[in-house]
């Protein structure tokens, strides 16, 4: 009997410790739940609730119309138009930076004098705003003072001018070249944090093996950098989708609709022309766009992973 009432006495002090714990942890994370329900949660509740409408975002007055925004959105050539920006920005984002952020790192890594030097160099651009960085880009790529255009003229090649931002058929690819300029040196970065980790005895025992240099890098490098490549791809591809700030700055989403994509399409329908349900329903779309894309790059990337 004695047994009996001790094991119950200290299941009981057993439950009653849980309890306490699970007191103490709910109220250590309640600020931040809170926090969180406020600024993420309700947005973004509200924002579903406000794709149904066709609010201005002035007025107080606030008109459910179901799905006709989604409606319009699906059968508009100007949506269509900035889905394929978005798309060709994306893609050539996601190769463009880190092939070039994987050479900057293999360079830096194999630098023996000065590494922190260049490797703060190549990083620097990464800490100037999307808005500083556009202005210095326009005036660089600014056809009748730009830096490229004056250099054009005091080589006698004035005839090589190109307007790359006044000409629909450049205006992308200068919006890219800034970006890849601005984004490299982030994800060089964490590819400099993967060859790191890499252990030396693994080149060692291959050049004893006679491996050349493009030899490791292929069979040893690359492999073992799948991890730091599966991060820098999908933050370079949400980064892509989201795209603003140069846009906004170097080109207004023109010349016509050259450059506009759905991020920018967003704000300037939204705020622009205010009609706030149509560009929140766009917000909608974009939000599941690049959800289904992470997941699907992610699934992909961890396959390769476990491959390699």
């Amino acid at each position: 009997m004695a047994n009996a009432e001790t094991i119950h006495a200290a299941s009981s002090k057993g439950l009653s410790r849980k309890k306490k714990w699970f007191s103490y942890s709910v109220l250590f994370i309640l600020p931040s739940f809170i926090l969180y329900t406020l600024f993420v949660i309700y947005p973004t509740l509200n924002s579903i609730n406000l794709s149904f409408t066709s609010w201005d975002g002035v007025s107080d007055k606030i008109h459910y119309i179901g799905l006709d925004n989604f409606v319009e959105m699906f059968h508009s050539e100007r949506v269509y138009n900035a889905l394929k920006n978005t798309l060709i920005l994306s893609v050539s984002l996601v190769v463009l930076e880190n092939v070039v952020a994987l050479l900057l790192a293999v360079l830096v890594d194999q630098v023996r004098w000065f590494k922190s030097l260049f490797r703060s160099v190549f990083y620097f651009p990464v800490l100037l705003s999307g808005i500083v960085m556009g202005f210095v880009w326009t005036i660089i790529f600014n056809f009748n003072f730009g830096v490229i255009s004056q250099l054009l003229d005091r080589m006698g090649l004035g005839d090589w001018k190109i307007d790359w931002l006044g000409d629909p058929n450049y205006a992308l690819l200068a919006i890219i070249i800034t970006t890849v300029w601005k984004g490299s040196g982030y994800y060089m970065i964490i590819y400099l944090a993967g060859l790191q980790g890499i252990p030396p005895e693994l080149n060692e025992a291959a050049s004893i093996d006679g491996a050349n240099s493009w030899q490791k890098f292929r069979h040893i490098t690359f492999p073992l950098l799948a991890g730091a490549m599966t991060v820098s791809v999908m933050l370079s591809m949400i980064g892509a989708l989201k795209i603003f700030d140069q846009i906004a700055v170097m080109t207004d989403g023109g010349p016509g609709f050259a450059t506009e994509t759905l991020t920018y399409i967003v704000y300037k329908v939204g705020f622009g022309e205010l009609r706030q349900g149509y560009g929140t329903a766009m917000s909608m779309v974009l939000f599941v766009l690049i959800l289904i894309v992470s997941l699907i790059q992610i699934k992909l990337l961890k396959k390769r992973e476990v491959q390699m």
